[in-house]
């Protein structure tokens, strides 16, 4: 599709600089833009791109001064960055929008999908399943018995969602994710051998949560698995059975929480990071990449590191006296030999 510079100002509340009818149909870097783009500056380190860059239509600022002339179209906006991430954001809707019951899939007689759907090829949707109003779900997913997805949402290819678990309003999965598959949960017996306990609970995950490729969340053994909303969940993440994520926290990715952790909301997890079972983590808790949490958080909006985790610069002094240690070991080594020297005059 094809806009206009006009039909972008007004979209965005801007003013055009330039030729109205300049068009464009693909968004893309300023360095990297050629006819036919759209980009934008916000940065002052691009600037220099400004003056060259091959867009057809650029957004900047409404404060920015042009040092050259610019062959772009310009559109000055209040905030170019705001403004570009909205763009991105309805180019993405466009491009992605689908609609319609692709053949082969299977939906049970018993199943209540919504308006506007869009079931791709493959998919197979269970017995007793409801799902809401501009549900996507692509091909090759799985969604099982008595399954419930809210209004818009969106199930990327191979999509995996077992019986029972609840999704809510504009939630996006995507491939690979598995959501509500058995918590890890064995009883040892006296040979060494296991019992597996079943387990019956479900997942719900509540509004506005976006939950990355290959992503795991388990079912509890009872009650439920809680994604609260807009929480953010990464590639690879594995959230065991009967965890709390808060309100609005992110989890980067291969980060793993054990069972029946609460996490509060607001907590930035960065990649790696590990949760031992039964904890609770404050709200607004910052734990750096690869950190190990092995005990409650309890002080709200604090930054911790390292594993086992520490206050955040404690845990950077630690790193810098680790690097001087092969320095240290010398000096002692020195010191030793002449404490060794000294004894021998003595005697």
């Amino acid at each position: 599709m094809q806009f206009t510079a006009k039909d972008i100002a007004l979209m965005l509340k801007g003013t055009v600089e330039g030729d109205p009818l300049a068009a464009v149909d693909q968004l893309a870097k300023i360095e990297d833009a050629g006819n036919g783009s759209l980009s934008f500056l916000a940065n002052p380190k691009y600037e220099q791109y400004l003056y060259t860059t091959n867009a057809s239509i650029v957004i900047i600022n409404n404060d920015q001064q042009l040092a050259q002339p610019v062959s772009a179209t310009i559109i000055r906006v209040e905030n170019a960055y705001s403004a570009f991430s909205l763009l991105l954001e309805k180019y993405n809707t466009i491009k992605l929008h689908k609609a319609g019951i692709e053949q082969p899939s299977f939906i049970h007689p018993s199943a209540k999908i919504g308006n506007d759907a869009y079931v791709g090829a493959f998919a197979y949707i269970s017995q007793d399943v409801k799902t809401g109003d501009n549900c996507k779900i692509y091909p090759n997913c799985y969604i099982a018995d008595n399954v419930k997805l809210g209004n818009n949402v969106t199930l990327f290819p191979g999509v995996t969602i077992y019986f029972d678990c609840v999704i809510g309003n504009n939630v996006i999965i995507h491939s690979g994710a598995v959501i509500g598959s058995d918590g890890f949960g064995f009883a040892p017996n006296p040979d060494g051998s296991y019992n597996k306990i079943a387990q019956i609970g479900n997942v719900i995950i509540k509004d506005d949560v976006e939950i990355g490729s290959n992503a795991t969340i388990d079912r509890a053994t009872m009650g439920s698995t809680v994604i609260h909303a807009g929480a953010k969940i990464d590639n690879l993440v594995q959230v065991a059975h009967n965890v709390e994520i808060g309100e609005n926290t992110v989890i980067a990715a291969q980060s793993g929480i054990s069972g029946s952790s609460k996490i509060g909301a607001r907590v930035m997890m960065g990649g790696q990071v590990g949760i031992a079972g039964h904890l609770n983590i404050a709200d607004g808790t910052q734990l750096g990449a690869q950190s190990g949490v092995n005990s409650s958080i309890k002080e709200a909006d604090k930054k911790w590191g390292g594993s086992p985790y520490q206050a955040y610069q404690d845990y950077l002094r630690a790193q810098v006296n680790i690097r001087k240690l092969p320095d240290l070991e010398k000096r002692v080594k020195e010191l030793e030999n002449i404490i060794t020297e000294l004894r021998k005059d003595v005697h």
